[in-house]
Parts: C-alpha cells; sequence; structure tokens
C-alpha cells in the first residue's frame, strides 16, 4: 500500500478512501498480485462485445459482479456514476466555474501546458500531489486525500486508453466523499488489442492460447468463493442479501455515458446453476454508442 501510480498513499489519507469506499481498491498494488499480460491477451480475444462475456471451449464466462464485491471491495449497489459535461463550466454546483472549483477543493490550478480540455496530466498530479508535506493540516490532507483519489479512480477503475490523463468530472464526487460509497462504482473491462507478432510476449500468448483451448469443463472453477477459506476473509457486508441479489441480476451497469450490461444468464454455472440454452444477445448498439465522445455528452440523470 505504499504507492499509487507514483503517489505515495499516506497513512492520513486512509479515512478519506475509508469514508469513500475505496480503501480496499488502494491497497491493491504490485505488492498484492502481479499481472500476466500474454494471460491476459489470450483472454481478451475470447471476449465478445455482444455478449459480454468470455466465449470458452466448454461454455461462456464473464466478470460479475461477484468479482466486483470479493477482489475490489467496492459497493455494487446505489446509485449509479453519472454526470453531464454539456457546458460543464457552468453546470456543476448551481453554475460555479469547474476550473474555481478545481482550485477550491485541490488548493491550485494546473497549468495550461497541463490541460487539454477537461482533462490534466497525470504527471502533474504526481509531482504536486505526490507527497503530504509533513505536518500538514486537516484541509491540506483533505486535499492531498481528493487528488489521490482522483488518480486513483482514473487510472486504476476507470482508466481509459490513453493511461495519462485525469478528467476533471470526478469533482462532485470528492467534494461529497462521504457520498461517494453509495454510487455504484462499476467496474468495466474495455479490451485494447494485442498484436503478439511485434512482442516477445508472443511466444508466451500462444502458449495461454494453446492452454485455454485445451480446457474441459472440469478444469475451470465456476465457484471460487465458495471454499471456507475465501469466505473467511470477505468482509461481512458483501456477504448482506442486499447486495448478493444484485450479483444475480441481469442489468446495466453505467459509467456516465458508458453503458456495458451485466447478462449473468448465459453464465448461470458461476452462480451454481444449469445453464439453459442462452437467449440471443441484447441489442443495445443504441446505448452502446454513447461513450462520452463528440461534445461530452451524457445522461445528466437518468434515462
Amino acid at each position: 500500500m505504499q504507492r499509487q501510480q507514483g503517489m505515495r498513499l499516506d497513512e492520513w489519507y486512509v479515512p478519506y478512501l475509508q469514508m469513500a469506499g475505496l480503501y480496499h481498491l488502494a491497497r491493491l498494488n504490485d505488492r498484492w498480485f502481479w499481472i500476466d499480460e500474454p494471460l491476459l491477451s489470450a483472454f481478451m480475444e475470447r471476449w465478445r462485445l455482444e455478449t459480454h462475456t468470455f466465449h470458452m471451449p466448454f461454455g461462456e464466462c464473464t466478470i460479475t459482479l461477484q468479482d466486483v464485491a470479493y477482489q475490489l471491495g467496492l459497493a455494487v449497489d446505489g446509485r449509479y456514476v453519472r454526470g453531464c459535461l454539456t457546458n460543464f463550466h457552468i453546470y456543476i454546483e448551481g453554475g460555479r466555474l469547474a476550473w474555481v472549483w478545481f482550485e477550491e477543493l485541490l488548493g491550485v490550478i494546473p497549468p495550461p501546458s497541463q490541460v487539454q480540455k477537461f482533462v490534466v496530466t497525470c504527471s502533474w498530479f504526481q509531482e504536486t500531489f505526490g507527497e503530504c508535506p509533513e505536518g500538514a493540516d486537516e484541509d491540506t490532507v483533505r486535499r492531498y486525500a481528493r487528488a489521490y483519489i482522483m488518480m486513483l479512480l482514473g487510472t486504476q477503475l476507470f482508466v481509459d486508453k490513453s493511461g495519462n490523463h485525469i478528467h476533471i468530472r470526478w469533482l462532485p464526487y470528492v467534494a461529497r466523499l462521504e457520498e461517494m460509497v453509495r454510487n455504484n462504482t462499476d467496474v468495466r473491462c474495455r479490451w485494447s488489442g494485442y498484436n503478439p507478432s511485434v512482442s516477445e510476449k508472443g511466444p508466451r500468448v500462444q502458449m495461454w492460447r494453446l492452454q485455454i483451448d485445451m480446457l474441459q469443463p472440469r478444469d475451470f472453477i465456476w465457484m471460487p468463493y465458495s471454499s471456507l477459506e475465501v469466505l473467511h476473509v470477505v468482509h461481512l457486508e458483501a456477504l448482506e442479501p442486499r447486495h448478493t441479489a444484485l450479483w444475480r441480476s441481469v442489468t446495466s451497469l453505467i459509467y456516465f455515458a458508458v453503458i456495458e450490461w451485466h447478462q449473468i444468464d448465459r453464465v448461470l454455472p458461476q452462480f451454481g446453476g444449469v445453464q439453459p440454452r442462452p437467449c440471443s444477445a441484447l441489442n443495445i448498439d443504441f446505448l452502446m454508442s454513447k461513450d462520452g465522445r463528440g461534445g461530452d455528452r451524457w445522461f445528466p440523470s437518468a434515462f
């Protein structure tokens, strides 16, 4: 729990991270796990956007809200993450200018060279908020904690393809950290391409492709969280019926303009069920096309 994209996780930030429901996520760094990129690339090749599932030799499987609750420690019920950047500079806080509010919440304005419309470079956040000053007062600690949370959201939970900019649409959320935990923090995977022919990792990708191709139903652990060893370390709140009922819901997952579908009706063995013949994939292209580009417009409230 030492570093988050070049920013130290100071112990003074912990109460704010706990207040926002993000403390467990903040601790998931390179000291906790190692990502096998060739294995991930082999899985990405089996991801189908039409169904939001991995198509395996023995059937389909997917990332579920149960995975989000157990592995990331995030709440999966509550209000969805929403907002509208149409005229954003006068939209938030009853007409307050966005960059004025940025300065009030973080205590400083980034130079123009570090800003592109409504995004700020990660390097500026790292250089400005990398270390909380010794003996900082409560207001200063809160500002640094807000910057750390914006980096956490922008580089780990809701990362874009660039991976080097932070959007200031998070201002309303970090302004009221105690309300953040009540928002549905949907974790979604936006897969990017991988070309093994131009990478030294190519042979390992091919090895993992073969391993996946040879998998049999008996080789796949459909319910990895059912063992007592796992249940003993899961936060009790995650096991409450109000949460577990949502794991089995076929529902939309909303992150501003991005709409993904939680189609667990296609992967019932992951919840101990018997898989019937799956229905046709839901056609939500009209929603999937609303990705926030072209004017930074998305749903201001509900649809």
